[in-house]
């Protein structure tokens, strides 16, 4: 039998993904509780929640402030925690690599650490991602959850720190969590995702504001899904899926990022020229992220349900939406 929440906290709730998972249990879960915690000083993405804000409470409180961690759960008492918040731009996490695994795994610790002190037993979906495995050997490709974990950058560092500190809480203090490993998807809200920025430079392009668009590596292999497909796949987890388990999470349209940008000019309402950005490029890239997610779906009955072309179609016209307000 699923479980039944009444309350469920989503850290990072103004982020890209938590806003869009705060919006899949607002309309489809009424008669669960939503709240979030998001940081004081995070004001770019306010308006993530402007279509549920009247439905979703939000606490300011910063994961790094151990205190304010404790106050929130006291406060809220959740019986499931969402655990997104994280820095996730992979190509910064070259540049501020300190800051990025402080950040994630220390915050992480605490979130850890405050349900333990405040005396909550909440089930927990921790988000990790497909970037644990690092540059897979091809042989091991679709990737299974006991496929090696070799993280190739700062970033993917600090999310199998994550996924190794919430396994250890399972085993050492009973913390029911349960480990998502997500590759990769479409989100419009997400400007440093490479479909985000193409679909960004191509609305700009149409509008006449930019020439050229501009890109990185264009030889990466993976799948795609919608983000709000990935959002209510973390639902399902926190429902169905085994304290202590890992999980690959992902979509079963696999394409390259250069095809996918194709596709992107050939959706275009003009040309759209483009060349290689020499600052876009990664020192190491994962260049072959291909999941074998059937372990997630026996367990939870889940499928995607917006096709490919539904999903392009959704990521250019927030895009083109989003160029055209702030010309406004």
């Amino acid at each position: 039998m699923e479980r039944q929440f009444k309350k469920v906290l989503i850290t990072g709730i103004s982020g890209s993904g938590g806003s869009y998972l705060a919006e899949y249990i607002v309309n489809n879960r009424p008669e669960t509780e939503v709240h979030g915690i998001a940081r004081w000083h995070s004001g770019s993405e306010k308006n993530n929640l402007e279509n549920i804000a009247d439905k979703v409470k939000v606490h300011e409180c910063d994961l790094n402030d151990l205190s304010s961690v404790i106050r929130v759960l006291k406060e809220v008492k959740p019986d499931g925690i969402f655990h997104l918040a994280s820095h996730a731009n992979v190509r910064a996490s070259f540049i501020n690599p300190i800051a990025v695994l402080s950040n994630n795994i220390l915050g992480t610790a605490n979130l850890f650490e405050a349900v333990r002190i405040a005396e909550i037993d909440p089930v927990i979906q921790l988000c990790s991602t497909s970037e644990v495995y690092g540059q897979v050997d091809p042989k091991n490709v679709p990737i299974k959850e006991d496929c090696p974990l070799n993280p190739s950058n700062p970033y993917a560092v600090s999310k199998l720190a994550q996924d190794s500190l919430a396994y250890t809480y399972f085993k050492s203090y009973g913390m029911k969590i349960i480990r998502t490993r997500m590759f990769a998807y479409l989100n419009p809200r997400r400007s440093d995702l490479f479909a985000t920025s193409f679909a960004t430079q191509v609305a700009k392009i149409e509008a006449g504001l930019q020439k050229e668009l501009r890109h990185g590596n264009l030889d990466s292999t993976r799948t795609l899904i919608d983000v709000r497909d990935a959002m209510e796949s973390y639902w399902e987890a926190l429902l169905k899926c085994r304290f202590g388990e890992a999980y690959n999470i992902g979509g079963a349209t696999v394409i390259t990022v250069g095809d996918f940008l194709n596709v992107l000019k050939n959706k275009a309402k003009c040309e759209i020229p483009s060349s290689i950005d020499p600052n876009l490029l990664r020192p190491t890239d994962v260049t072959l992220q291909i999941p074998d997610i059937s372990k997630f779906q026996n367990e939870t009955g889940w499928k995607p349900k917006y096709s490919f072309e539904e999903s392009v179609e959704f990521l250019l016209e927030h895009c083109r939406s989003e160029v055209k307000r702030r010309q406004s």
